[in-house]
């Protein structure tokens, strides 16, 4: 059987399959260990913000690991470190499921964002090289499924184990469908190394690790330690001194292990850095929302996730509108217009109360979702519209660096804003009661974030309707250099 299959399985369709799996399982375990926090702290007899070290634990070694993961797949392979990456991520959420106190979990959860940080860029390097420009939009279903749906689908599956099953099968998930997509990977993925001789950067690693490790420690610490913690702002500091000093050597050496020469083209440029912004109001809603229901209003872990699944379903829906406008509108038009919906999107999730109809909260969470997938892949197809096949890997590492980033500056942002307005307050009898109005401002900040997007969309280049030059285009081009 499995033979048939892998047999049968072209080059590209390969990619695709693995690429989803790694990426889908990546994607879901940033989110769905959130709403298990509180059954872990129990279980371990620990207080929630010592349970929050799990979360920590994951998103430090994810930040640690990326960088180096664009060295790794040009010098040994992509396909080698991919499997290698998916392979460690694989039996380190087995051990996860497996851990019999918080320190054996904290130390899994370290492995698996390790393998998490090289896999999600080498994936993506694999999935551009097989793909050409012009494609790209086409296979958007797949671009949409890993990286938006799953953190969506993440809250939803985590309160399905959390209530019917045990929190450990939220890493327990992982396992089986981990091990046949490495099968299918071995057997079917095309081996392709870009520079076998090319020098690891141990200067830029030694600041990269500190730099990118210490800004995420301080943005994730920053919701339970406070926004004002004199040592979340001193961690925060010496890691943007360690990437301002990596910045400034990166430039100057041959070989660097981040390739920021790349920020040089344009729409690298604007494409990763409103993604980033994208994903700060994207995290940053999901955050506050799936608090607010489940804290202030009631709900509990099952029905928190359960709310947010139209979310999931817009995310897909967007992928099948994009591919049909983006020939018609563009790039321009479409993020811009889908910018703007998310902010609206984002805003009304201040209108639900513990009243309000559960379509009205679905329909609300099933606009953003479609906005938010319209601009992410079409931001994701920008970015790489002129980046050559050379360049991929590095490309590929710094536009996860920054996703990576923005995702926990978004969760960080709406934790700061919820720890200043303050979670409660006293009712006329002095009781504390949960405060709205913290969780109203945390999405307006999200919203504002997605509003900023909508004129830097509008500042994209390239033409207004197609960026995707046509093979006939390209051979012309061709033609005219070799003087044709």
């Amino acid at each position: 059987m499995l033979k048939r299959l892998t047999g049968k399985a072209s080059p590209k369709v390969a990619v695709c399959v693995v690429y989803v799996a790694a990426m889908f399982m990546n994607g879901m375990d940033a989110t769905i260990v959130n709403v298990a926090l509180p059954t872990i702290s129990d279980s371990f007899a620990v207080t929630p913000s010592a349970a929050s070290a799990v979360n920590v634990a994951y998103l430090v070694s994810l930040a640690v690991c990326i960088p180096m993961s664009g060295w790794l797949g040009d010098r040994f392979g992509t396909k080698r470190t991919f499997l290698a990456a998916f392979g460690a991520f694989v039996v380190a959420s087995a051990l996860c499921g497996a851990a019999q106190d918080l320190t054996q979990l904290t130390l899994a959860r370290l492995l698996q964002g390790a393998g998490g940080g090289v896999m999600s860029p080498v994936a993506l390097t694999m999935l551009f090289r097989a793909y050409p420009a012009e494609e790209r939009v086409r296979i958007s279903r797949v671009l949409i499924l890993p990286t938006a749906v799953a953190p969506a689908l993440g809250p939803v599956l985590g309160g399905l184990f959390v209530e019917h099953l045990t929190w450990r099968w939220g890493f327990y998930v992982n396992v089986p469908v981990g091990v046949l997509a490495l099968v299918f990977g071995a057997f079917t993925l095309a081996e392709h190394v870009e520079s076998g001789n090319k020098r690891f950067d141990l200067l830029g690693f030694a600041l990269a690790a500190p730099g990118l490790g210490l800004v995420m420690y301080a943005l994730e610490t920053v919701g339970h330690r406070g926004l004002f913690a004199p040592d979340v702002w001193g961690f925060a500091l010496a890691g943007l001194v360690c990437l301002g000093v990596l910045v400034f050597s990166q430039l100057r050496i041959r070989d660097p292990m981040l390739e920021l020469g790349l920020f040089t083209d344009a729409n690298f440029r604007r494409g990763s850095i409103l993604l980033c912004l994208c994903m700060v109001g994207f995290l940053g809603t999901l955050y506050a929302f799936t608090l607010m229901y489940q804290t202030a209003l009631g709900a509990s872990a099952w029905e928190t996730g359960l709310v947010t699944l139209p979310k999931a379903v817009g995310l897909m829906a967007a992928s099948q509108v994009v591919t049909r406008l983006h020939p018609k509108v563009g790039p321009r038009g479409i993020i811009a217009a889908a910018m703007f919906g998310a902010a609206v999107s984002f805003a009304l999730m201040n209108t639900v109360h513990a009243d309000t109809p559960l379509w009205m909260v679905g329909g609300i969470q099933l606009a953003s979702g479609f906005f938010v997938g319209a601009a992410s892949i079409e931001l994701q197809v920008v970015a790489f519209t002129t980046i050559s096949h050379s360049e991929t890997g590095g490309a590929s590492t710094l536009f996860n660096v920054q996703r990576q980033v923005g995702s926990a500056l978004g969760v960080a942002l709406i934790a700061g804003v919820l720890a200043v307005v303050g979670t409660s307050t006293l009712d006329s009898a002095g009781n504390p009661v949960p405060n709205l109005a913290a969780y109203h401002a945390g999405m307006l900040v999200a919203a504002g974030f997605a509003l900023v997007c909508v004129p830097l969309a509008l500042r994209l280049g390239g033409p207004r309707r197609r960026v995707v030059p046509t093979r006939m285009e390209e051979a012309t081009a061709e033609e005219s250099m070799n003087g044709h």
